[in-house]
């Protein structure tokens, strides 16, 4: 009776899905987190904080692949292409999930339509910095400036793109902005004085911060940051409702089985409530923010909308 039951069961599983039995054994190979952005960038720092917790939660290696390049789309589209089995996944952000639909012209990837949406993992504090030499100490006076003198601006990411123009649009400038691929070199071009300013996440400009090689201006949140509390916000500096934040989320390619996106949300979700996970997140400048991922899928669409809609609003062209 045993062995007929062995083996009606074995000829029942061949009419079902492979990857149903397949998913029971994930993961069983290392797993690549491909980032947008260079070294050193939020997105960066962010995704090995997570790679090297959401490894041990696995038992199998978590990977970080830097594919810097046109506002993110390099790594997004790459991801978008990859086989949707759980091995490869983004580190998105609002550039390649938000604003890069309307900044970019011949945009290769869907960023709803392309992907499976994992789960939330932080929401960015972002700040003005600018070359110690400009003659501004303030929001209030580099508003002032830019009013009077062409600004150059360095921008690393689509969120600088946005963040800026809609600033320039509300206040009257005209500013000169000079692109990279992403923030880490863009800062190096301000801390050299060949590029006034530029707006980064508090992770990436931390350390030239406090060695006194960048200045900092003002936070585009709403709220003062819990990092830089004396900092006040744009907002409060005389441009009222100016709140506009960077986030990190994690996405894989569409068609990843359910519970594979499942598994790795609630996995990702466990490792951002890890006290030494947080700790090191809150002094990077980043508010840890998991969704499930039913909320997290719609989120997104709102994301998208809301990018789009502020690119356009900025009148930037997409390029």
């Amino acid at each position: 009776m045993k062995k007929l039951f062995v083996a009606l069961f074995s000829i029942a599983s061949l009419g079902l899905p492979a990857t149903v039995w397949g998913q029971d054994g994930y993961p069983s190979r290392t797993i690549s987190i491909v980032v947008p952005f260079g070294p050193g960038s939020g997105t960066d720092v962010g995704a090995r904080l997570i790679g090297q917790k959401l490894s041990e939660a696995l038992g199998r290696p978590v990977t970080i692949d830097n594919k810097p390049g046109a506002n993110g789309a390099i790594a997004a589209e790459l991801v978008s292409r990859a086989k949707p089995d759980g091995y490869t996944l983004v580190m998105g952000t609002n550039s390649t999930h938000g604003a890069n639909p309307a900044l970019v012209r011949e945009l290769r990837y869907d960023p709803i339509k392309g992907f499976e949406p994992v789960t939330r993992v932080a929401v960015f504090t972002s700040i003005i910095v600018a070359n110690p030499a400009l003659p501004v100490n303030n929001m209030r006076e580099l508003i002032a400036y830019g009013k009077a003198n062409e600004l150059t601006l360095a921008t690393g990411n689509a969120s600088g793109v946005v963040m800026s123009e809609t600033l320039a649009r509300q206040v009257g400038w005209k500013l000169l902005r000079v692109p990279f691929k992403s923030n880490p070199p863009a800062m190096t071009e301000v801390v050299a004085g060949r590029v006034n300013m530029m707006f980064t996440d508090i992770a990436a400009a931390q350390g030239l911060l406090k060695s006194g090689s960048l200045k900092p201006i003002a936070v585009t949140s709403l709220k003062r940051s819990a990092l830089m509390p004396d900092l006040p916000t744009i907002a409060e500096s005389g441009v009222p409702d100016y709140d506009l934040s960077g986030w990190i989320a994690l996405f894989a390619p569409v068609g990843t089985p359910k519970p594979i996106v499942e598994r790795l949300n609630a996995e990702v979700t466990k490792v951002l409530q890890l006290p030494e996970i947080r700790v090191r997140l809150l002094d990077l400048g980043a508010e840890p923010s998991p969704m499930p991922v039913v909320e997290f899928t719609a989120w997104v669409q709102q994301e998208v909308n809301k990018w789009t809609r502020l690119v356009r609003e900025a009148g930037i062209q997409p390029e």
